[in-house]
């Protein structure tokens, strides 16, 4: 007996029909999420139809379905597995998952499996997967408008959290009532704070051991701001294990941070975890830092690689060369390096040692040090390229 048959598809006692064209069809198998949780998204969502099934006797009639399975019970893995090869195209299937593992993941993610959200998952992370998956009847609906950068590095030392600061920091300044935030979630070795010479802003430890849930804290007045205009969530002041973040907490923090700002530039760490992937896949767009070596290069081949493999290839990406030099040039130029990684840098931005210097000990931006270096134009480049609707909404 194949999938299909198996769930009931083509059975004589439909469960389900379809409604009006206009609406889409969210089915709920087998109690997949409780009662209360569904009124509350039919009250977020009212032009999207959800309904309980016992069964699934239509395939036609569904944009999306919500399975819960249990990622200890490999039988229940495979069958999530089949269920997203038989439902096809058509219908994006979403695993709500019990017992969560990145390997597990993974399996279902190279299934076709549309979404996998670890259990438990709070009401904005169901809210945001819609809004991804049913984008033209849920974002009008829940009014999150925001946008979310995630800055990756290609390994240590290439300057990521520099450039990020001075990339929010530069938009900040020119984004006229526009909030932007940077959020450093760089748990063990976030320096964003002194960058910013914010060393008492709240960090997001602080907000993990609030009582308050990260999806309904109201972060524009809380967060601290620097001088620019930008808002800054800091990394805690002590080093934190990875595993305090979870995929649940990260799309609820990234739900509300979109809620709120206009743009959220998130810095995480170098090492790959499921939430880390969580990030990656809620953002909107990938800046990928790397520099002008052969370490580098190879790592930046990594990072490339992996997020192939975890179907972010898609995803907006913009990679940038930091720090360069004209020694580096010289005995690694450019167009062998894009030739080596198969694609072009999208920003190059030259080393000036003695203005990153100034700007991170006084906690500035690098137009207050100085004016017009080719450092600031380099950013203001990257800024047009990730930012470039927020900027013409105030005609800079």
């Amino acid at each position: 007996m194949n999938m299909i048959s198996h769930l009931g598809l083509g059975g004589a006692a439909p469960v389900f029909t379809a409604g009006a064209p206009a609406r889409k069809c969210v089915g709920v198998l087998d109690q997949a999420l409780s009662a209360d949780c569904l009124a509350r998204l039919k009250s977020l969502c009212p032009n999207v139809e959800f309904v309980p099934l016992r069964a699934i006797t239509r395939a036609g009639g569904l944009d999306l379905l919500f399975v819960r399975v249990s990622g200890a019970r490999p039988a229940e893995i495979d069958y999530a597995q089949n269920m997203a090869r038989e439902l096809g195209p058509t219908c994006s299937l979403v695993i709500l998952l019990d017992d969560a593992d990145v390997n597990t993941t993974r399996r279902l993610a190279a299934a076709g499996v549309a979404d996998i959200l670890p259990l438990p998952v709070p009401d904005p992370s169901l809210v945001l997967c819609l809004e991804r998956l049913l984008a033209d009847n849920v974002a009008e609906q829940v009014g999150a408008a925001g946008e979310i950068i995630g800055i990756l590095k290609a390994g240590g030392g290439v300057g990521a959290t520099t450039i990020g600061v001075q990339l929010a920091a530069w938009l900040a300044r020119r984004s006229g009532r526009q909030s932007i935030c940077y959020a450093d979630l760089d748990l063990q070795f976030g320096t964003s704070a002194l960058y910013l010479d914010l060393p008492q802003a709240l960090t997001i430890a602080d907000f993990l051991s609030s009582t308050e849930g990260l999806a309904e804290v109201d972060f524009d007045p809380a967060l601290a701001r620097h001088v620019s205009g930008l808002r800054l969530l800091a990394a805690p002041s002590e080093l934190s294990p990875l595993e305090r973040l979870n995929s649940t907490t990260v799309d609820a923090l990234l739900h509300s941070l979109r809620r709120e700002m206009a743009l959220t530039l998130v810095d995480l760490p170098s090492v790959w975890t499921a939430w880390t992937d969580r990030a990656l896949h809620v953002a909107d767009r990938i800046v990928l830092v790397t520099s002008l070596s052969v370490p580098h290069l190879r790592l930046t081949q990594r990072q490339l690689t992996t997020l192939q493999s975890q179907e972010l290839a898609d995803k907006p990406l913009t990679l940038v060369c930091n720090r360069c030099t004209a020694e580096q040039q010289s005995s690694l130029p450019i167009k062998v390096a894009e030739r080596t990684l198969g694609r072009s840098f999208d920003v190059i931005i030259p080393e000036d040692r003695q203005l990153v210097a100034s700007a991170a000990n006084q906690g500035l931006e690098f137009s207050a040090i100085h004016r017009g270096s080719k450092a600031e134009k380099a950013i203001a480049a990257l800024a047009d390229i990730v930012a470039g609707r927020i900027l013409r909404a105030q005609g800079k």
